[in-house]
């Protein structure tokens, strides 16, 4: 199962490469606290020197990543895409790397991949989208 896996995610990372390398927002595609990606912004945006080194953080997602009061906005709506394959744009806190914290936009979309769902994560951080909007 879990090479399967591990093959899964390297799929899904070939699948994407251009909208992961190319993409102006942070993106992160997330299968389990184990198997997940992300591209460079996305690593960057939460303190991390490459991907690598924040893919192969394998503790508890939520624990890891997100800042206490935003845990329950997340968690939720990666429940309600998997269940009920459904999108959502949600504010979200992220935990950075060295400390402290960033606010940022968040659109979570379910994505089938074989025989998973994934959820698909496109950020924006909370400046950027203030600064875009005028």
């Amino acid at each position: 199962m879990r090479n399967n896996r591990i093959e899964l995610i390297e799929g899904v990372r070939h699948q994407l490469k251009d909208i992961l390398e190319s993409s102006k927002q942070a993106i992160y595609v997330y299968l389990d606290d184990t198997h997940k990606l992300c591209n460079q912004r996305f690593a960057t945006l939460l303190g991390y020197g490459s991907t690598r080194e924040w893919e192969n953080i394998g503790m508890s997602f939520p624990e890891a990543f997100v800042a206490n009061q935003s845990r329950e906005t997340l968690v939720s709506a990666y429940q309600n895409a998997m269940k009920d394959k459904i999108g959502s744009t949600i504010d979200i806190i992220w935990k950075k790397k060295g400390g402290g914290q960033v606010n940022t936009n968040v659109i979570l979309v379910p994505v089938s991949f074989g025989d998973e769902l994934l959820a698909l994560h496109f950020i924006t951080e909370e400046v950027d989208r203030l600064v875009r909007s005028e």
